[in-house]
């Protein structure tokens, strides 16, 4: 059953983001517009585009968001492979997808700051170097030097 909602869920994405899709429902919603003298723009005539909208776009956040949980976790996948593939790489940085959007944001900092040489500059520098070792060392269990 998980491949072949996994199927069905690619499919139905693949599909929402094709232009002819998009085309096909701004057609619907002028067509629904032009009927409304035929019907009066009575409630009910309302009451059928809120209730469709609706229910396809309750139904397709559910979709997408499958769709983009695999596509993201095959992306990091990947990235860690290559890290590990890397001899110069540093192994310390598979996992941290995990960590908390502070301490990512710590790490990246630090990570900014060595790239420019000036990490070791002031104490704040030495600190978030401090901050990304402690989150390495946390995640992989080795230190990092």
């Amino acid at each position: 059953m998980e491949h072949a909602f996994t199927h069905f869920a690619n499919s139905v994405a693949r599909a929402a983001g094709r232009p002819l899709t998009f085309v096909i429902c701004c057609a619907v919603i002028v067509a629904w517009a032009a009927s409304g003298p035929l019907f009066g723009f009575s409630d009910t005539w309302q009451l059928v585009v809120n209730t469709s909208t609706t229910i396809v776009t309750f139904l397709m956040v559910f979709l997408i968001q499958n769709t983009q949980n695999r596509d993201g976790a095959a992306i990091q996948a990947k990235l860690d492979e290559l890290l590990r593939a890397v001899s110069d790489a540093r192994n310390d940085f598979i996992g941290i997808e995990h960590l908390t959007e502070e301490e990512l944001h710590e790490i990246l900092e630090a990570v900014e700051s060595e790239a420019y040489g000036d990490a070791l500059a002031d104490d704040q520098g030495k600190r978030k170097l401090e901050l990304l070792r402690a989150s390495f060392g946390r995640l992989s269990g080795a230190r990092v030097t």
